[in-house]
């Protein structure tokens, strides 16, 4: 499948509910053009090349909250011109969208997920051009909701998932998903939940490996208060692979807390102890809402500064492998009229079933600010932080990478900025080192 044709089914699935009476919803756009260069584009140790790279985009936001319909899209598409034929010119998109069609009220509706972005192809590698490429995870199917007395409510499940890479093929699957799942209301704040999942996962691609069975078992407490919020899940999840695969087996558990302690601040708490594959982790939640907060849950290698612009490589290993996950995150939020902040802290560790070398552990922290210099004047920076240790190949990347931005609103709907981006590693394996500047000008046109 073509790169455009994800980025079309993509666009098209978070558009489609545009039609009719939803366009009287709130639909948001932007467009921009920007001038970037680059005083290493490659990331290259020794032969650093100089580009200057053209980039007009768009970015899009709809919102439908129907009796009918409910759903949520945020996406962003650009064309990468690189002149002088260095490079092919590029044309990505990411998006994030969710869409329920209410098809029998309070018995049958319909969900779809769909996420597109730009990952490496080789996570060892720098994230230059050349190692890049646009993936999508699609999840589509109908939810049958029942009552079971009443007390107690209960829903079945059954999903569709396609994952498709344009350039690693092993990571193209076809899955089939059943879920059950029982909730009881303990009071107005408090709900417990009993929820069994199974998953048949089938590779497109001989090189992807074996394919397997998954099964969870596992309960959930959530509580939402005026100032805390918390979801506790603990459960066990086997694992069977066809033929002569490993069998998997080990306990499962999630939390996220959340404290408003004002209406400025906000405290996040995330962790999971989980098998997991590449697929699932893009269709898990990146983010929660927190009162009016909207926190990141992703390790904080993936956390992306609105500093850069445009569409960022996130840093996910895109592969068939299974692996186990052991992450914490805290992120602190602070929000006025003129400031707002953003401290987030996080570990991760991977440990994958076949492909050992793969296997890492991430200590990192990241940091932005945003201050308001004038009304329609913004100066903005971040910082990110992060360790990587690789300890079955016997390396250690250490990644610095720190910006600034100068944005300028000088009408209703125009905008500019002015940013430099500078990224730095730091690699005990050889030729994995670089240092990289970036310049940007943007100009930006509202809705």
């Amino acid at each position: 499948m073509a790169v455009r044709t994800i980025l079309a089914r993509s666009v098209g699935l978070a558009l489609a509910a545009t039609s009719g009476s939803a366009l009287a919803d709130q639909f948001d756009y932007s467009l921009y053009m920007s001038l970037e260069h680059s005083d290493n584009i490659t990331l290259s140790t020794s032969a650093p090349i100089s580009q200057n790279v053209i980039i007009p985009g768009v970015n899009f936001a709809y919102t439908q909250q129907g009796s009918t319909i409910q759903a949520t899209a945020t996406g962003n598409i650009e064309y990468r011109d690189y002149p002088g034929n260095t490079f092919g010119n590029q044309t990505v998109g990411d998006l994030s969208a969710q869409a329920n069609w209410t098809v029998v009220p309070q018995r049958l509706d319909v969900f779809v997920q769909d996420y597109a972005g730009v990952q490496p192809v080789d996570t060892l590698a720098p994230n230059a051009p050349s190692n890049q490429q646009q993936t999508n995870v699609l999840a589509v199917g109908p939810t049958l909701h029942f009552r079971v007395g009443e007390a107690m409510a209960g829903q079945v499940e059954l999903h569709y998932i396609n994952s498709y890479a344009s350039k690693l093929a092993e990571f193209n699957s076809s899955r089939g998903d059943a879920a059950f799942r029982l909730f009881r209301d303990i009071n107005p704040t408090d709900q417990v939940s009993f929820n069994a999942e199974y998953q048949h996962v089938t590779f497109s691609d001989v090189t992807a490996g074996p394919n397997y069975d998954r099964y969870e078992v596992y309960g959930s407490y959530a509580t939402r208060l005026t100032h805390f919020d918390a979801n506790l899940t603990a459960g066990w999840t086997n694992i069977d692979y066809s033929g002569s695969g490993p069998h998997l087996s080990d306990p499962l558990a999630r939390v996220t807390v959340g404290w408003r302690p004002s209406a400025q601040s906000t405290f996040t708490l995330s962790g999971a102890y989980q098998y997991v594959d590449a697929a699932q982790s893009i269709l898990q939640p990146s983010s929660v809402q927190i009162g009016t907060d909207v926190v990141p849950l992703q390790p904080v290698a993936q956390v992306l500064s609105d500093v850069r612009g445009g569409i960022n490589t996130g840093s996910a290993i895109i592969s068939s492998d299974v692996y186990k996950e052991r992450r914490l995150a805290a992120t602190y939020n602070y929000r006025d009229e003129r400031l707002t902040l953003t401290v987030a802290p996080a570990y991760d560790k991977l440990d994958y079933v076949n492909d050992t070398q793969l296997n890492q552990s991430d200590r990192g922290v990241s940091f932005t600010a945003s201050y308001k210099l004038r009304p329609t004047v913004t100066l903005s920076g971040f910082t990110t932080v992060d360790r990587f240790v690789y300890d079955n190949i016997n390396r250690t990347d250490k990644d610095y990478r720190f910006g600034i931005d100068f944005g300028h609103q000088w009408t209703p709907h125009w905008s500019w900025h002015a940013s430099y981006v500078r990224q730095i590693r730091n690699s005990d394996a050889a030729g994995q080192s670089y240092h990289e500047n970036e310049y940007l000008l943007t100009v930006v046109f509202t809705r």
